[in-house]
């Protein structure tokens, strides 16, 4: 597979300025985010990173401990929600919150002297090249070209620059950098979509100019117990100049010679100086990173297909590939949106980790999934404290968090933050996709503690009932978030995941020469059947008018055999039930990652041309222009990346395989393996799919 090429025609080009979305160089775990200048000269697209976070002072004399919860019953308190702390409540939803780290971009000026606007510029021009990394942007301003290329460093938080321009000769071309102020407490959760920060309190934090010399400088800025540093390689003959005492502007005025080169380096004051990379260097460096991420890994290709939507799919694929390396490949999960806005604070979500992650298994990205995997020990004990406060072993995973500091793993309050179930079997999942590509003992040791622990608390939490069976009881929330907490029992999606983790846990146990517990099988052998009714699976036990009253958001049913393998489940009432989704749930209800969900669904139950479908649906939006998958939910801020990762992770089971693919699902070893030129997944009509080094889906 020429891979170079593959890559190639899915290039980015966009003409034309994007308030919304940015074009972004990253690598990871630091990102930029470009305006149609490829800098931040009209639009304050952020800089975000893995590292950067602040919290705002506690409420005047309160402390964390002074949040209690609610009493849902039974005298156990879930961070619900306290009527006696409502300012409490909103400060552990707000902190900490993600830092915009500066805004760099060009002064230009007209004839006149006065400052350019976006409507001054001509021509613009734009493409990035997924290949090398490489954002190259060309514009007019007054008839004189501008070319701008942009790049980020693969191992360091550095932005590398380079200018060329008739402008920069004539004095009318200048470069700054600007520092905002953190913001969230007493804000939505989305306020902080598409910009980042608060620019009108310069009062409320300050930079300081703490080292100059030729052709370097070195800029702290302090937002109150947060603070780091920009260090700057410049051309020596530059000029840099605080633009005011009360401002946090600094302008870099070269001495007149073509081109202007800058690079920016990013990083925690107390991390050990390292030496700021030159702008050359930081381009060259992506240059020969993204090639190696590109040549490793899966690869699919679709041009020789006949189906006319065919490069749609591929572009969407491709693309998406650089986007979730850019926003989603850190050391801990990423949020929502990625490092391009702060959506919910900039926390991350664990039950969407899944989804920003799993796909790197399948498509044999293990050193870019293995950099966030930790964060299930960093917030171990975090979680455990928060099992044994509610009477169990073991550790309950949160929903909302962070892993930062001394808030790792505190979970942010909300009835669904508190009460959602369906992130704990994930890590359990993880385990198993690394255990089946890399067995061994040293895969098992890894992750032994955390599935056991993960399992201990997943066994305890099922009810016994006076007959003994098993049930998922309230108050818990369902994945589909529309359910009142109080009334609901065994949600069909949350029952057969809790069948997977457990039958995994069990299985690592006898990989790992333990004896099985005897209390998760007695679990597992009474745990509540998945709900039926007519003959078709429901969200959960007794709901009514299910397919009018509670057909909107996620169709969680579903997953249980897409997402899952089908523990539980039985294939015919899984095949009316997805008949049923089809006709009656309204595809404006939903958010863009249950289009991957349903094609999943659909490939396990033999309709390829459903599944493919599903994947080019007219509500699963992309935009055409950057690539950025969209949420599909108004007010829900874009990008919203586990749509990207759904799609990646749905193709490479599709292409792959399944296990049990002939039959019933059983749990046995990998046997879902696709032979050479098959791809299960697509219609066998119209498709001709070229794919390498995918594994198949459990």
């Amino acid at each position: 597979m020429d891979r170079e090429a593959l890559v190639a025609r899915h290039r980015i080009v966009r003409c034309g300025f994007d308030r919304e979305l940015p074009l972004q160089v990253g690598n990871g775990r630091f990102a930029f985010g470009a305006d149609a200048t490829g800098l931040q000269s009209f639009v304050p697209f952020a800089v975000l990173s893995d590292w950067g976070w602040h919290s705002d002072p506690l409420p005047a004399g309160k402390a964390v401990a002074d949040y209690r919860g609610t009493d849902w019953g039974g005298g156990v308190r879930y961070w619900t929600g306290d009527d006696a702390e409502p300012e409490l409540h909103d400060w552990l939803r707000g902190n900490p919150h993600r830092v915009n780290l500066g805004r760099i971009g060009m002064r230009l000026l007209r004839p006149d002297g006065n400052d350019a606007r976006e409507a001054d510029l001509a021509d613009t021009h734009q493409q990035l090249d997924l290949w090398t990394g490489l954002l190259t942007s060309r514009f007019t301003l007054g008839g004189h070209p501008v070319a701008v290329e942009t790049a980020c460093h693969p191992d360091q938080d550095a932005l590398g620059v380079r200018i060329t321009s008739p402008l920069l000769a004539l004095g009318r071309l200048r470069l700054f950098v600007d520092f905002p102020y953190a913001t969230a407490s007493g804000r939505g959760k989305f306020d902080d979509a598409p910009y980042v920060g608060d620019w009108d309190h310069p009062d409320r934090h300050r930079t300081e100019l703490r080292r100059r010399g030729p052709g370097e400088a070195a800029i702290r800025h302090t937002l109150d117990a947060t603070a780091y540093d920009v260090a700057l390689a410049l051309p020596a003959d530059a000029a840099l100049a605080r633009v005011a005492p009360d401002r946090h502007r600094y302008e870099i005025t070269p001495a007149g010679g073509e081109p202007l080169a800058l690079s920016c380096h990013f990083a925690p004051h107390t991390d050990t100086a390292a030496p700021t990379p030159a702008p050359a260097a930081v381009a060259a460096a992506s240059a020969a990173r993204w090639p190696a991420f590109w040549r490793s890994g899966g690869a699919v290709d679709l041009s020789g297909s006949a189906d006319p939507r065919r490069h749609t799919l591929e572009r969407r694929i491709v693309r998406s590939q650089y986007h979730l390396a850019v926003n989603g490949a850190g050391s801990a999960p990423p949020q929502e949106s990625g490092l391009v806005n702060n959506g919910w604070y900039g926390k991350f979500h664990l039950e969407m980790y899944w989804w920003h992650a799993a796909h790197q298994a399948l498509w044999n990205r293990w050193p870019l999934l293995r950099r966030s995997t930790g964060v299930y020990r960093r917030l171990l004990d975090a979680a455990r404290a928060t099992a044994a406060a509610q009477g169990h072993p073991g550790a309950r995973w949160p929903k909302m968090t962070t892993d930062h500091g001394s808030a790792a793993g505190r979970e942010s309050p909300g009835v669904p933050t508190a009460l959602l179930l369906w992130q704990q079997p994930h890590p359990i999942f993880l385990a198993e996709l690394d255990h089946r590509a890399h067995p061994g003992r040293a895969t098992l040791d890894a992750w032994r503690e955390i599935v056991h622990e993960t399992a201990a608390f997943m066994a305890s939490l099922p009810h016994r009932e006076p007959g003994g069976r098993r049930s998922l009881a309230p108050p818990l929330v369902c994945c589909n978030e529309r359910n009142p907490p109080a009334a609901t029992a065994n949600p069909a999606f949350e029952l057969s995941y809790w069948r997977f983790g457990l039958r995994i846990a069990q299985l690592w146990r006898e990989r790992l020469g333990e004896p099985r517990d005897p209390g998760w099988d007695e679990v597992l052998d009474r745990l509540a059947p998945l709900p039926v009714e007519d003959g078709r699976y429901v969200q959960w036990e007794g709901v009514a008018d299910m397919w009018t009253a509670h057909n909107t958001n996620h169709p969680d049913p579903v997953a249980a055999y897409g997402m899952l393998p089908g523990d539980g489940v039985d294939v015919p009432a899984m095949r009316a039930t997805a008949a049923a989704v089809r006709a009656s749930w309204p595809v404006d209800n939903l958010y863009s990652w249950d289009f991957p969900l349903l094609a999943m669904n659909a490939a396990r139950l033999g309709d390829p041309e459903a599944a493919v479908d599903f994947l080019l649906h007219g509500s699963f939006g992309f935009d055409d222009a950057t690539g950025l998958p969209l949420s599909g939910k108004d007010g829900v801020p874009s990008p919203y990346f586990p749509a990207a990762g759904g799609l990646l992770y749905a193709v490479a089971m599709m292409c792959a395989g399944w296990d049990g693919r002939d039959g019933a699902p059983d749990g046995s070893a990998p046997d879902g393996d696709a032979p050479d030129g098959s791809a299960p997944g697509f219609p066998s009509r119209g498709w001709d799919v070229r794919w390498e080094n995918l594994a198949p889906a459990p």
